[in-house]
């Protein structure tokens, strides 16, 4: 691990800053260096306030007015990603208030899986937050008042996905009995990972669903947006140059940082500080 001064303002002009409140972001980082491999990106995983799905809404949006302004003077990045479905839901109006960099949200993929079932019976996966957040019931009121939606709140497919970039076994058992309420609908065809963390273990979910179930979440989305961005302003990074070292950086101290080193270093993440937010 690389302790270090953060970043000077001048040293990654045209980063991608993703920022979740852990590492279910990296889900998102996946999708974007799919679409963008030669585009360096910044990862905040403000574990200061970790995790966001169990805080209050005046606990995020307090969060939010002083961490984005000073995370974007700092970075100054071409687009900023908030790779957190319960974080969106509720601040991003906010954010775009007090930045002028373009912002993009990742919320839950309710219009996509509303046109792609067949049944009208869709399984909603997030955090308790986010399920109950008025954006999310706004979704569904827009893009699938005429579909049943069945919405399930899970820290524990949170807990599990972080456990496998922890290098711990996944425990089957529990994903089960979260998912049961899909399990035992045989109507439900399509199911949203409302989460950045569940399609870290999507296969997994995946396997305990079978594939009569069509799993469908935003990350894909996020990334071809970030890249019309980029486009639009030319700043996307030409297909011939190097790949880049991505950073990560923690927003507090984090004690697990030496067993999810292989999995940022799989991911291209070589540089892994404690900053200062």
């Amino acid at each position: 691990m690389t302790n270090k001064p953060l970043l000077s303002n001048n040293s990654l002009l045209t980063n991608i800053l993703i920022f979740d409140s852990g590492i279910g972001g990296l889900s998102i980082a996946d999708e974007v260096t799919q679409v963008m491999p030669h585009h360096p990106i910044v990862y905040i995983a403000d574990n200061r306030l970790y995790p966001y799905g169990i805080q209050t809404d005046d606990a995020l949006l307090t969060r939010a007015k002083t961490l984005f302004p000073a995370l974007e003077s700092h970075y100054q990045p071409a687009v900023i990603i908030i790779a957190c479905n319960s974080a969106s839901t509720l601040i991003l109006d906010e954010v775009r208030a007090i930045t002028r960099t373009p912002i993009i949200g990742v919320v839950p993929a309710i219009k996509p899986a509303a046109d792609i079932t067949q049944t009208g019976k869709i399984g909603l996966l997030a955090t308790k937050g986010t399920i109950s957040r008025q954006y999310t019931l706004d979704l569904i009121t827009e893009f699938a008042s005429q579909h049943e939606i069945t919405k399930i709140g899970s820290d524990v497919l949170v807990s599990q996905a972080e456990r496998k970039l922890h290098g711990h076994t996944i425990e089957k058992t529990l994903i089960e009995k979260e998912l049961v309420q899909i399990i035992s609908n045989a109507t439900i065809d399509t199911v949203i990972l409302g989460c950045t963390h569940f399609p870290l273990i999507k296969q997994e979910i995946q396997n305990i669903l079978g594939n009569r179930i069509h799993l469908i979440d935003s990350g894909e989305a996020i990334a071809r947006r970030a890249a019309h961005i980029l486009s639009a302003s030319n700043q996307q990074i030409p297909a011939t140059s190097p790949s880049p070292t991505h950073t990560f950086i923690f927003t507090a101290d984090n004690n697990q940082i030496d067993k999810l080193t292989p999995a940022l270093h799989a991911r291209g993440f070589f540089t892994i500080k404690i900053g200062n937010h």
